[in-house]
């Protein structure tokens, strides 16, 4: 049996190190005995390190390179076996590459345990370390100086330190923990593996998060559960507002129902004066353009809302200019928004299977949105479509009612609740209207349907593939509709 003591402070090197000399010399998992120092072993306290003899030109295992990162992670858990469950994985990615991706198995299973732990822990650091101020010396000049003191639950001093160093490069810092220290002066980021004692330390702020935590706090939300869940008492019990936690909850009940008996405000004077200029405010004038081409090229430099400031540019409506059936979606998405054109993304290519299932062609249809923008989220690289407001479909509509007006089709399909909204100003639940023919002014009929990206979105197969089927069937009933008017005018033609 070998045996090796570790530090085990975060310090992936000394683990690595030992691994190394352990896989070059060929030692099974189930040989060796990790442990950290200061560790008692048996009745006489520590026994002496055992290590293998070196062996000269070994070869390495080539482990993938999501290992690594997955490594230095764990090395700072505080669990002893850590050690112990590295070496094993490294043991084993030299007889299967592939062993991280299988999440099932025991080891990997309990490694990103390990390493969710980890980060959870260097997130809550970055998020509760509070900083007090140190004054200094009379006379003294020089940079503003700060102390923190944190507890974590493992060895991210280390791994985080340069984190604070960039976000607080302009003041001079330390963060004391029982896990190690970190100091920034301006110049150097140094740090330190002991263990720190927490100082005794106040400044003029706490007062100011006092009153500012009295003020947020929200009875009417109260989830005590997630509250410990997301900020157990370690963490919060070296802020100064935490003190105050307690009396907020006790009397969280109390204060819901004295803000429910409280009337409501009345809004300042100069709200009324405000709303009354908005009302009187001339709306910009719109275009009058006769055919669809026209009004295409009008709406290109459409202002009536926001959206076109962060949108690529108008998604107009294309078809025949004397469609039967106008197709009419909610809004652009992303392709869309590229592309200029209406449904060529994803729910786009789902509503083309569609039609080619149904026998409809789509040359034939007049497709366009209820609102010509794409309104969105930026996340990362990311686009996050976001359901436009009442408001920006109001605004909008005056585009779709002039499409209406030209194309003057005999049967408008709405695609989803915004599209419903847009043609009738309901907002009743779209499934009490799905599949109903209703009549609309000009002797057109009015057909309610899902828009395909509800579709796309639903995570159970089997009621994708169900609900996927009831939009087939609502699309054969928009045909049969369609074929009965077509046959219906030849007969009124053919008796006339």
């Amino acid at each position: 049996m070998y045996r090796v003591s570790l530090e085990g402070r975060g310090d992936f090197t000394e683990w690595r190190d030992a691994a190394r000399t352990f896989l070059s010399a060929n030692v099974s998992p189930h040989e060796i005995e990790w442990r950290c120092r200061g560790e008692e072993t048996g009745l006489l306290g520590f026994e002496e390190e055992n290590l293998p003899a070196a062996v000269d030109n070994a070869t390495g295992v080539q482990v993938p390179s999501a290992f690594m990162p997955l490594a230095q992670t764990i090395i700072c858990h505080s669990d002893p076996k850590r050690f112990s469950l590295l070496y094993r994985l490294l043991w084993r990615l030299g007889q299967d590459r592939a062993l991280l991706q299988f999440k099932s198995d025991p080891d990997v299973a309990e490694a990103r345990k390990l390493e969710k732990s980890v980060r959870r822990d260097s997130h809550k650091m970055t998020a509760f370390v509070r900083f007090k101020e140190v004054a200094l010396a009379t006379g003294e000049a020089g940079r503003r100086r700060f102390i923190a003191w944190f507890e974590p639950d493992h060895f991210i001093v280390e791994r985080k330190a340069a984190f604070f160093q960039r976000r607080f490069t302009d003041m001079d810092w330390l963060i004391l923990t029982p896990k190690g220290s970190a100091r920034w002066d301006g110049e150097a980021l140094e740090t330190s593996r002991l263990a720190a004692e927490q100082p005794d330390l106040s400044d003029e702020t706490d007062e100011l998060w006092r009153t500012y935590y009295a003020n947020i706090f929200n009875p009417a939300r109260l989830k005590i559960k997630a509250m410990t869940a997301e900020m157990p008492k370690k963490y919060w019990k070296n802020l100064p507002e935490a003190d105050l936690i307690p009396d907020l909850i006790l009397n969280a009940e109390r204060r819901v129902l004295e803000m429910g008996a409280k009337a409501a405000t009345e809004p300042q004077l100069f709200h009324h004066r405000i709303q009354a200029a908005a009302e009187n405010k001339l709306a910009p004038a719109l275009p009058d353009a006769d055919t669809l081409e026209g009004l295409r090229h009008e709406a290109k430099d459409c202002t009536l809302c926001s959206l076109h400031c962060k949108a690529t540019q108008t998604v107009f409506g294309e078809g025949p200019a004397n469609a039967d059936v106008m197709i009419v979606g909610e809004q652009p998405g992303d392709f869309e928004d590229l592309a200029g054109r209406p449904f060529v993304g994803p729910a786009g290519k789902m509503f083309d299977q569609v039609l080619g299932e149904t026998g409809m062609e789509r040359q034939k249809l007049y497709v366009t949105n209820a609102v010509k923008h794409f309104k969105y989220e930026s996340r990362g690289k990311k686009r996050i479509h976001q359901r436009p407001d009442a408001g920006e479909v109001q605004r909008c509509r005056w585009w779709l009612t002039r499409e209406i007006d030209l194309v003057q089709p005999k049967l408008i399909v709405a695609m989803g609740a915004t599209a419903m909204f847009a043609l009738t100003g309901l907002k009743e639940k779209l499934s009490d209207l799905r599949g109903r023919p209703m009549p609309m002014d000009g002797g057109r009929m009015l057909f309610v349907t899902v828009h395909p990206s509800y579709l796309l979105r639903i995570p159970d197969e089997q009621r994708k593939a169900e609900e996927f089927q009831r939009f087939r069937e609502d699309m054969q009933a928009v045909r049969r509709l369609m074929e009965a008017r077509q046959e219906s005018e030849l007969l009124v033609s053919a008796v006339g």
